[in-house]
């Protein structure tokens, strides 16, 4: 019998078998899935953020910080210094030639959660009378638009969503008194989504405050930023930092992209190392029930290489299931889901890549519980193991 027929015979044998080791069977299942559930349930949120994050800049936009400042919150810009950074060039203007850019005022708003009651904080963001020419994938999708110079404030429809409150028609309580939700939109998926946005004149009144927090611009073209950064860093009257967008996002959202990166190879494989004791326990065991039938293959001509492939089969087979078990479970359980991290709210997203990814490490796990059985099983005295029955 040829090298491939061997495989083929000892391999289906041994899978042929696996009922009858059922138990110790589902225990390798069962941790697989656990482990392939529980990395991808927590890199779906990763995935989710970096989505979100990504939908929300273009490369033809700039946000401008005072100096030295790392978020919008801890930045501060005069009026003065917006008309002069309004006046830049690279700036693209509209048809009767007003700059394209938005002098942002921010607040806090405390809320709570509609899925556990837990308080939690959305942004209110006020816009110029160019925010939505510079920002137009906000589109209103019910109520109507907010007025200017009115407490009045349109909502994200994330935000809407996720935290209560934010019906059209509520209120939404400030420092100088309520605000009514006239609106609520969409932004493509973006983080803007989960923010609500009033006026920037009326908040920065009602924050009594004269300084905006950051500046947002349209350029020309994603080539004129060079010509506004330097424009900008340039002039002796302004103290300011400028960033592209997608750089901006980018930047502000590696810290935690990186947390739950690490979080789910660190969980993962914690959990890992046990499914892998796992089955090395279970192979070892199968390996021990089939001592009698691989002497008895072996005796009869059946090669080392045959009993090898037949145990990392079933240790593969066991993995392999065990990982579809765990990928369909964070798919249904988690996929689509909302989650919102402070202010932010995400979607979750079980991607095939991370399905991908969940298979592969469940069956480099089960590659690896195989691996020192099938040595021994390889190994097995055949003349021991025959007098043994």
């Amino acid at each position: 019998m040829n090298v491939l027929k061997q495989l083929r015979a000892v391999t289906l044998m041994g899978l042929r078998n696996i009922p009858s080791r059922l138990g110790a069977s589902l225990v390798v299942v069962i941790c697989m899935a656990c482990v392939v559930g529980v990395v991808i349930s927590i890199l779906s949120m990763s995935t989710g953020f970096m989505r979100t994050v990504h939908n929300t800049g273009r490369s033809d936009r700039a946000i401008v910080l005072s100096q030295g400042a790392l978020f919008p919150f801890a930045s501060s810009i005069s009026r003065d210094n917006a008309m002069t950074i309004a006046d830049a060039p690279g700036i693209k203007r509209t048809s009767d030639g007003k700059p394209i850019v938005s002098a942002d005022a921010m607040a806090f708003v405390a809320v709570s959660k509609k899925s556990d009651g837990l308080d939690a904080f959305v942004l209110l963001r006020g816009i110029g009378p160019q925010g939505f020419a510079l920002k137009p994938e906000i589109k209103l999708i019910g109520g109507r638009m907010f007025k200017a110079a009115a407490h009045e404030l349109i909502v994200g429809k994330s935000a809407q969503a996720e935290f209560e409150g934010f019906a059209v028609g509520n209120k939404v309580a400030l420092p100088d008194g309520d605000w009514t939700v006239t609106g609520s939109f969409e932004s493509n998926g973006s983080a803007q989504e989960s923010e609500m946005i009033a006026d920037s004149a009326t908040l920065l009144s009602a924050m009594r405050t004269n300084a905006y927090k950051s500046m947002s611009v349209m350029l020309d073209s994603p080539a004129s930023f060079d010509a506004f950064k330097t424009a900008l860093t340039s002039n002796p009257m302004l103290a300011v930092d400028v960033s592209r967008e997608t750089d901006f996002f980018a930047r502000q959202s590696k810290p935690l992209n990186d947390f739950l990166t690490l979080t789910a190879y660190v969980v993962g494989g914690i959990m890992g190392l046990g499914a892998m004791f796992g089955a090395l326990n279970t192979m070892y065991s199968a390996v021990s029930a089939r001592t009698v039938e691989i002497a008895t293959l072996r005796a009869i001509g059946f090669g080392a290489g045959a009993v090898v492939s037949s145990v990392f089969a079933e240790a593969l087979l066991l993995a392999f299931v065990g990982s579809l078990i765990g990928a369909a479970l964070a798919w249904f359980a988690f996929n689509g889901n909302l989650h919102a991290v402070g202010g932010l709210v995400f979607t979750l997203a079980v991607t095939p890549s991370l399905i991908a990814l969940g298979i592969a490490f469940a069956c480099a796990l089960g590659f690896v519980g195989g691996l020192f059985p099938a040595i021994r099983a390889a190994r097995l005295p055949v003349a021991t193991a025959l007098r043994a029955t």
